[in-house]
């Protein structure tokens, strides 16, 4: 990570890489289904450790920051995060019982993220830029490196 790195490019990043992870599950999952569910177990831990990264780390130096506690972009986030959290666990679930008809709830997930992504991307992760120094930056880099793999990486038989 240089120094000139920011929350808007990294994350981007991330949002983009999960989302060409998902893509492949989507379609794999009927004609290679084994290779689907390793996809779909990269997505659901990549994303499991994204939100991590946000929750523990990126909300508390906007919420530091800014005060804006209760009252701010952050408490919404964290409730997206659980509805997020529970389509991956249902997705997940029938993965497990090799059971591919998982259209319904992908959708929903997509719309979840669309959204969810959109503003994160285009007023959240600026917002944090905006109000952080690239030093505070390289720390939330370096601290993510630091929050332990059974924080987030859950999935298919392991948790």
């Amino acid at each position: 990570m240089n120094e000139q790195a920011t929350i808007t490019t990294f994350y981007e990043a991330d949002h983009d890489r999960l989302d060409e992870l998902f893509k492949t599950f989507q379609r794999l999952k009927r004609s290679d289904f084994a290779k689907a569910k390793d996809a779909f177990k990269e997505f659901k831990v990549g994303l499991q450790r994204h939100i991590v990264w946000e929750e523990e780390l990126l909300f508390p130096m906007w919420e530091e920051k800014t005060g804006m506690i209760e009252d701010g972009p952050t408490p919404v986030m964290r409730f997206e995060h659980s509805q997020i959290k529970q389509l991956l666990d249902t997705i997940h679930q029938k993965m497990e019982k090799q059971n591919p008809e998982t259209d319904q709830e992908e959708q929903a997930l997509l719309n979840l993220l669309s959204s969810h992504n959109r503003k994160e991307e285009r007023a959240l992760y600026p917002a944090i830029d905006n109000v952080t120094s690239a030093e505070e930056r390289a720390t939330i880099f370096s601290n993510m490196n630091t929050i332990p793999e059974d924080r987030y990486n859950t999935c298919c038989g392991q948790d």
